[in-house]
């Protein structure tokens, strides 16, 4: 037997999209391969070393976001 809660819960669920982090994982490996650019193609090392820093940065900002998506979406469903 299915509680109206869970098809509530399970259509919740089914809102929230994946395509905000696809982006940001592309933007990551990007980063990734202009750092490693930067620090051995280029022999600039200090600036391949702060690229290197950005993949980190980008997806915390997505998964930040993310939560934040599926916050709303439980909140909506309680209201």
């Amino acid at each position: 037997m299915v509680d109206s809660t869970d098809k509530s819960a399970t259509k919740a669920i089914e809102e929230i999209s994946t395509d905000g982090l696809g982006t940001a994982v592309l933007a990551s490996v990007g980063s990734v391969a202009l750092a490693l650019y930067f620090y051995y193609v280029r022999g600039d090392k200090q600036r391949g070393q702060f690229v290197g820093l950005w993949p980190v940065t980008i997806l915390a900002m997505a998964s930040y976001f993310k939560l934040e998506e599926i916050r709303q979406a439980i909140k909506k469903l309680n209201d």
